[in-house]
């Protein structure tokens, strides 16, 4: 039997990461299998720059941390090796990061996921990592507004012309 040590340690962890999912945007539950060590870091450290964290916690830990989080749907995807992505800020930038190590390595494959409170499936995380990213999104939204100004302008200097001529 476990002593009582032990199982102070594993409630604290649950109540850790517990908190953590509460605030974290996203939570992404991937199979790292296959993986070394140096692509974990590079991995690791992509993921601190869009402020997100990368664990390797146990199964039933992060199980009973999603339970007390009142989470349900993901039992099923918390089998064999399982890393935990938490990102706090922006939910897109650390699942596009996951989803590019994912096409690079046939190993690493997003098992699920949180976005916000709201389990989505594998599909839907994946369409939303294909997705450009906000400023391609503004940068193309400002294209079309300037390209309909621009025809806008050379309308009324047309019509501008045509009054004058007359």
């Amino acid at each position: 039997m476990a002593s009582q040590n032990a199982i102070n340690q594993k409630i604290k962890q649950v109540e850790e990461l517990a908190e953590k999912i509460e605030k974290a945007k996203i939570v992404l539950l991937t199979d790292y299998k296959g993986i070394n060590v140096l692509d974990v870091t590079g991995l690791r450290k992509t993921l601190r720059g869009a402020n997100a964290e990368y664990k390797v916690i146990k199964n039933n830990i992060t199980r009973r941390a999603m339970k007390s989080c009142n989470i349900e749907g993901l039992d099923d995807k918390l089998e064999g090796t399982t890393a935990v992505i938490l990102g706090y800020e922006d939910y897109l930038e650390p699942l596009k990061a996951i989803y590019e190590y994912s096409k690079d390595n046939e190993f690493y494959k997003i098992k699920g996921g949180i976005i916000e409170g709201k389990v989505v499936s594998v599909e839907e995380l994946i369409t939303l990592a294909k997705l450009p990213s906000r400023e391609t999104l503004i940068a193309q939204l400002a294209g079309a507004l300037l390209g309909n100004i621009s025809k806008l302008a050379v309308a009324l200097d047309q019509v501008a012309k045509q009054k004058a001529e007359a």
